[in-house]
């Protein structure tokens, strides 16, 4: 199939009529890969395949050019264009992305630079990608060192300075596809499930961190879930690359709405707000906001958050002695404490300032913790008594409570031994909607008129 200067007129004729042919198999190769079958998928992906390493494996120049134009890029597209090629995607990152080096790479460019065309209309190009995320996000096998580059599918150069066996080559191919995909308009549900595998699946592949800042950036400024899912990275960002935030604690501070505490991603949210709080060198007004805001939502939050909630802000107290003026304050003018016991306060604390300096949450007092003392859940109730008692404990672990959910604090409470049976006394009725004297009784007055007004 290859023309040289010594073909005859009839072999050049035979060459152009086999690359017609061939390129008719091709295109019905890729066409069943979005077949709804699996079983089909599965036999053309490996068709194509077979013609890949047909390609690829020729001298050195060539197959890097088969790589490039051949019929590997137009399986590529073909997968991230097609919904229907899931099974398809599956197999091929399970049996050569991760099998083979060169597949990998090859396949990072390819994608890298199909996102990057402006000629790929509106629909084609969401779709693409999409199929391209969960694609890039299937793949696991992340090379540390150049010695692990040695798995090939097709032929490559044993020069040290070829693209193939350099990991920095490798990790800038992998960087490319990946920020094309994010520069690419992502749906909510796309953009959380990059942020939830930011740190284990697409920064390994950055040797420059930095470049994703403005995706981390819009992401946090996204609001809800979103935000807390790219808190760790934007953190990391500005501890390891000296990332400029300036409103950070205030954007941190809007996060603690209604449904922070009833959110999936709750324990991932405290641990890095444990951490963003450790510093004794924040202001006591803004340690006291956050102390503040989390004990007024806690009046709300199930069970769960809350034994969450209450071991945080003992640590805060500790670790912010200014913030202890919170928990008790003492009124010493006689004139002032009369009229406080007669006609009350109102709490100085402004729930809807949005600047956590300004909420005069250091005005303010933790009454919303002695609230629930009276918890009807024990453990929330015990806990929250800890506030109120000498402060001899030196901090809590936060990880022994960040895992509690609702069922298991009530299986915690059903699986507990009863030392003692507990008293119950009640009387069982003989009737309940009528008198001994056979007249209906008030409950039975009350279900007739409903029966009658029914």
């Amino acid at each position: 199939m290859l023309k040289t200067k010594t073909s005859s007129a009839t072999d050049l004729e035979s060459v152009d009529y086999l690359k017609e042919r061939y390129k008719e198999y091709k295109a019905m190769l890729l066409g069943l890969l979005a077949d709804a079958d699996s079983s089909t998928q599965s036999t053309a992906l490996t068709l194509a395949m077979r013609l890949v390493k047909q390609e690829t494996s020729q001298d050195v120049r060539h197959a890097e050019q088969a790589w490039k134009t051949g019929v590997f890029a137009d399986l590529i597209k073909s997968l991230i264009v097609h919904k229907a090629c899931g099974t398809a995607r599956e197999e091929f990152v399970e049996k050569f992305v991760e099998e083979y080096d060169d597949v990998r790479f090859y396949t990072f460019y390819t994608i890298s630079n199909f996102l990057s065309r402006t000629d790929v209309a509106d629909k084609p190009r969401a779709d693409a990608t999409g199929n391209a995320l969960n694609l890039l996000s299937s793949i696991e096998g992340i090379p540390d060192s150049q010695d692990q580059l040695e798995d090939w599918y097709g032929e490559t150069s044993d020069q040290p300075k070829h693209q193939l066996l350099s990991l920095t080559q490798h990790k800038k191919r992998a960087q490319e596809a990946w920020l094309a995909v994010l520069r690419s308009e992502l749906s909510k549900d796309q953009r959380k499930n990059v942020l939830a595998i930011m740190s284990s699946r697409v920064t390994p592949w950055f040797s420059q961190v930095e470049l994703l800042m403005d995706f981390l950036t819009d992401s946090y400024n996204f609001g809800g879930a979103t935000s807390l899912l790219a808190l760790s990275g934007l953190f990391y960002l500005m501890q390891e690359k000296n990332l400029d935030y300036p409103q950070f604690f205030q954007k941190l501070y809007s996060l603690l709405d209604d449904d922070v505490l009833h959110s999936k991603h709750r324990s991932r949210f405290f641990r890095l707000l444990d951490t963003f709080m450790s510093s004794t060198h924040l202001p006591a007004a803004l340690v006291a906001s956050f102390i503040k805001r989390l004990s007024r939502l806690s009046l709300l939050a199930p069970p769960g958050a809350i034994v969450v909630v209450l071991p945080w802000i003992y640590n805060m107290l500790k670790k912010h002695p200014t913030c202890t003026f919170m928990i008790h304050r003492e009124i010493r003018d006689p004139a002032a404490r009369k009229r406080l016991e007669e006609e009350g306060m109102s709490d100085p604390f402004n729930m809807l300032e949005e600047d956590p300096i300004g909420t005069r949450a250091i005005d303010s007092c933790l009454w919303e913790i002695e609230t629930l003392q009276g918890h009807y859940h024990p453990n929330v109730a015990t806990l929250a008594k800890i506030i109120s008692e000498q402060f001899t404990k030196r901090n809590y672990n936060l990880e022994d409570f960040l895992d509690n959910s609702y069922a298991g604090l009530i299986d915690a409470e059903l699986g507990k031994e009863l030392k003692k049976a507990p008293v119950v006394e009640f009387e069982i009725p003989k009737r309940i909607f009528t008198t001994e004297e056979g007249r209906l009784d008030r409950l039975g007055s009350l279900l007739s008129n409903a029966i009658g007004g029914s």
